[in-house]
């Protein structure tokens, strides 16, 4: 499918992290984007105002200030709109088994609204934002999609192996293309604060000590924003029937290496304050990444190294 550009895309969590890159990116090639956000205080607001201050500034943009579990408000948001990109959730391991009920309520009601509002749309396209914390404790590496995904040990990733679920109804029952993309720990500018290397930079730039749960050997498969974010769009062209596709960089890093090379782009020393780990951690993600290769054209290219070298350079200004 070549690039259908100048088409109206809807990115639900315009103003976060990832959400605020992808826009900027479907600006860049000639699309009009419209962010629809409650700029909800699960971190501080004024980062995702800053995150999108740029944008508001473009031609083409158009923000919401709406919630996802508000249909009105969606079906309203989606007129003329062609394609839906839903990455608005409550994001976050640890604090879904604090509060499981918002969880379930934002991130499987909020996006049974806008397929719901998509469908009463018309719009046939459809992008979810999953997560590898589907794959729970895989004993199998590098994860693959064809796994069986059916042990979540957090209600954060039961919530999105359910969104998977209601994703593929609606595809079933009205023909809508909707592809899920499962995320692995994506990080680099903007990226939020509560999130490890963020975090990590954040306390060893300070002189603070870094929690640190378990000895050190837990892995993480990061991916850079840029690699996430082309691979996004590439899902957005290529939307047809129902796929599900890893977007990794499948080179994963112990939680030990990831701190020596936050120190090195820092130059500076952490100071660890080991932790049990916790309940819901993964042990490992890793991602087989063959079938967005194939597919989507999809080549993560940043090393950890130069990844962090331009996060702490971001960081830094």
């Amino acid at each position: 499918m070549s690039n259908m550009s100048g088409q109206t895309i809807l990115v639900t969590g315009g103003a976060g992290f990832i959400g605020s890159h992808l826009c900027e990116a479907l600006l860049a090639r000639g699309d009009r984007v419209v962010a629809y956000d409650s700029f909800d205080p699960f971190y501080d607001i004024a980062i995702k105002r800053r995150n999108i201050e740029t944008l508001q500034k473009t031609a083409g943009f158009r923000l919401i200030e709406a919630d996802i579990r508000d249909l009105a408000a969606a079906e309203k948001a989606l007129e003329g709109v062609d394609c839906v990109v839903h990455l608005a959730a409550r994001a976050g391991v640890r604090p879904s088994i604090e509060q499981p009920l918002v969880y379930q309520d934002v991130n499987v009601g909020g996006l049974n609204v806008m397929l719901e509002a998509a469908r009463s749309r018309g719009i046939k396209r459809f992008v979810f934002a999953s997560s590898s914390s589907v794959y729970g404790n895989n004993p199998k590496v590098p994860f693959s999609e064809d796994d069986r995904v059916d042990n979540p040990i957090s209600p954060y990733a039961a919530t999105k192996k359910a969104g998977e679920l209601i994703c593929h109804t609606y595809h079933h029952l009205f023909g809508m293309d909707i592809t899920c993309l499962r995320f692995f720990t994506v990080y680099g500018a903007r990226q939020r604060p509560d999130l490890a290397i963020h975090k990590f930079t954040s306390l060893i730039n300070a002189g603070k000590a870094i929690p640190v749960f378990g000895d050190g050997s837990m892995m993480r498969d990061h991916t850079y924003i840029d690699d996430i974010i082309r691979g996004v769009v590439a899902s957005i062209d290529h939307c047809g029937g129902y796929r599900i596709y890893n977007l990794g960089e499948s080179r994963p890093v112990s939680l030990s290496d990831l701190i020596a090379a936050i120190e090195k782009a820092l130059g500076k020393k952490a100071i660890i304050d080991r932790k049990p780990v916790p309940p819901g951690d993964v042990q490992t993600t890793y991602a087989d990444v063959s079938r967005a290769q194939a597919e989507l054209g999809y080549e993560p290219r940043t090393h950890l190294a130069d990844g962090l070298a331009k996060f702490v350079e971001w960081f830094r200004a």
